[in-house]
């Protein structure tokens, strides 16, 4: 029991005393060589994990104020977009007006040249009419000079050979 050993609860001897300081002195080891071996490591994962948070934070800093940047610069430009379209649009016009023109001056200029080249025709077909009447004529001329000669002819007799002459040529030719 308790009281055995000289009446005491708690006996106080050397060696108990001796036992207490080795048993505190390797508790002391213990836990300079826990702190060495565990919390050390540890520690330094937790150093580590702060720096990692903190450059993540540092990084997440700077992509924020990139995208600041950006955003400010998306607004800008959608400020100008407006007037980028506008003048886009104005240049358009100004091609496609430039281009009607263009295409009118062309199409006007071949509109010339055609009835010019109409002209001509008309001209050179008339020069041919007018010598194939020639010719018509000569022919007419040279009947008439035939029956002349064949017969005398007096007044009434020539009248009517030109009349003759002239049916047969037709009035159109004459009216051209």
């Amino acid at each position: 029991m308790l009281l055995t050993l000289d009446n005491r609860i708690f006996g106080l001897d050397p060696q108990l005393l001796f036992n207490l300081l080795f048993q505190g002195i390797a508790i002391f080891l213990l836990f300079m060589a826990a702190s060495r071996l565990l919390l050390d490591p540890v520690r330094k994962i937790l150093n580590d994990r702060k720096e990692r948070v903190m450059k993540e934070m540092r990084e997440a800093a700077e992509s924020k104020e990139a995208a600041d940047r950006l955003k400010e610069e998306y607004d800008v430009r959608m400020k100008h977009v407006d007037r980028t379209a506008e003048q886009i649009l104005s240049d358009t016009k100004k091609k496609a007006l430039q281009r009607e023109n263009e295409i009118i001056a062309d199409a006007k200029s071949e509109a010339a040249r055609i009835i010019e080249s109409a002209r001509q025709e008309a001209e050179l077909e008339k020069k041919r009419v007018k010598d194939e009447v020639k010719q018509e004529m000569i022919s007419v001329a040279a009947l008439m000079s035939e029956k002349i000669i064949g017969a005398s002819v007096d007044a009434d007799k020539q009248d009517e050979l030109i009349a003759q002459t002239l049916n047969e040529i037709g009035e159109d030719t004459w009216l051209n």
